[in-house]
């Protein structure tokens, strides 16, 4: 028997609008709050359990020191890389350099509070 990742827990300032940028970005709906200001984000009709991890908006005021050890990466599932890439930007994404070459293959982007995550290129069946 082997363990799967059934939620993913980022600490931010502002769940609120986190929930609402990564709710965007993946088609997530909310799923609970909880009286410490965490939201809970989940494919719809699925929730907690399925077979996509949700992910857990949790507050946090501290500021953020250095260089996460973890990020996320997301793949497109309707639209090709450059397609999902303007969408991305549209709804809050940003840019962000962690000294790329410009030749990769995927993008390097931040979400409203500044952590980062790649698009990736390769299109995924949705589930």
């Amino acid at each position: 028997m082997a363990c799967r990742i059934s939620e993913l827990v980022l600490e931010c300032a502002d769940p609120e609008r986190l929930a609402a940028f990564w709710s965007d970005v993946l088609g997530y709906v909310e799923l609970g709050r909880e009286d410490d200001g965490s939201i809970e984000i989940g494919p719809p009709g699925v929730g907690f359990g399925g077979p996509q991890p949700t992910l857990v908006l949790s507050a946090n005021s501290a500021p953020s020191t250095g260089k996460y050890r973890l990020h996320i990466d997301v793949n497109a599932t309707d639209r090709d890389q450059d397609a999902e890439l303007e969408r991305l930007l549209a709804l809050g994404a940003r840019p962000a350099d962690v000294g790329q070459t410009g030749d990769e293959s995927w993008h390097v982007l931040a979400d409203p509070e500044g952590n980062e995550f790649c698009l990736l290129r390769r299109r995924l069946q949705p589930l």
